[in-house]
């Protein structure tokens, strides 16, 4: 067993939004690692993925706090909080309703804070860690998903913000990911010949997968990160490829 995986037997971790997708692969590794897990959500999953699942929205501070003393009385402790749930659907801008923009960033910024303060006093107890879900889109244009980006560029401040206010009993780190395959992979990128194109831009040739994040997530929440507090550790196979340098190689082949 790697020593980040050994370092995490035994400990308390809760993930949000933890029933598919990237979050259901971080509760899978956390779960190999030794961990109890608990996970929540607003609707139960189809099929039971390991861990503990309560049904919660995480837009609801209320219910969240509820929901985190309820895992801390059942499991003795909390470990490791993961921010995980999130999203948005394409919107443009231009048109966004009020509604529509204040439930993206209650879910994808208001929400992990909410988590995060109901944690606040477990965690400094166990001297725990706190893992953001960030991605790309909050350090790179967004159209389409303007107000996602925004939200979850305020996630990365946040993160930063919190790892200096709560240092050094809780480390709180952010994981910026990039292009994932998941099971909306078709909705958000397009078909299979799209995803194939996609990946090719990429240094390292494919896509991300759920798997890379939870790798992520294990060392930042394990020993071997334990002078790493603040970090945005960007998961990203090497990030995009600048469209102007697509321009400039077609221009040198046309004048060739």
């Amino acid at each position: 067993m790697l020593p980040m995986m050994e370092g995490l037997n035994g400990k308390v971790a809760i993930v949000t939004g933890g029933t598919r997708g990237i979050g259901a692969a971080i509760v899978r590794r956390l779960l190999e690692a030794g961990c109890e897990v608990a996970t929540c959500g607003r609707t139960a999953p189809a099929e039971g993925i390991g861990g503990d699942f309560t049904v919660c929205d995480v837009r609801d501070a209320a219910k969240v706090r509820t929901f985190i003393d309820s895992v801390v009385e059942r499991h003795g402790r909390l470990d490791i909080v993961v921010n995980n749930a999130g999203g948005s659907p394409q919107a443009v801008a231009a048109t966004a309703s009020p509604r529509f923009s204040e439930a993206i960033v209650a879910l994808n910024l208001l929400a992990p804070l909410h988590v995060c303060q109901a944690a606040y006093t477990h965690l400094k107890e166990s001297r725990g860690s706190i893992v953001n879900i960030a991605s790309i889109s909050g350090s790179r244009p967004s159209p389409g998903t303007a107000i996602y980006g925004a939200a979850k560029a305020g996630l990365l401040s946040l993160t930063s913000s919190l790892a200096q206010e709560w240092g050094p009993q809780i480390r709180v780190n952010a994981i910026v990911v990039g292009l994932v395959e998941t099971d909306s992979a078709e909705t958000t990128y397009g078909s299979g010949d799209a995803q194939t194109r996609i990946a090719a831009t990429l240094p390292l040739r494919r896509m991300g997968r759920g798997e890379d994040v939870a790798n992520a997530v294990a060392f930042l929440a394990s020993p071997m990160a334990a002078y790493i507090s603040g970090a945005q550790l960007a998961v990203h196979g090497g990030g995009e490829r600048p469209l102007f340098l697509n321009i400039v190689a077609e221009e040198a082949a046309r004048t060739k």
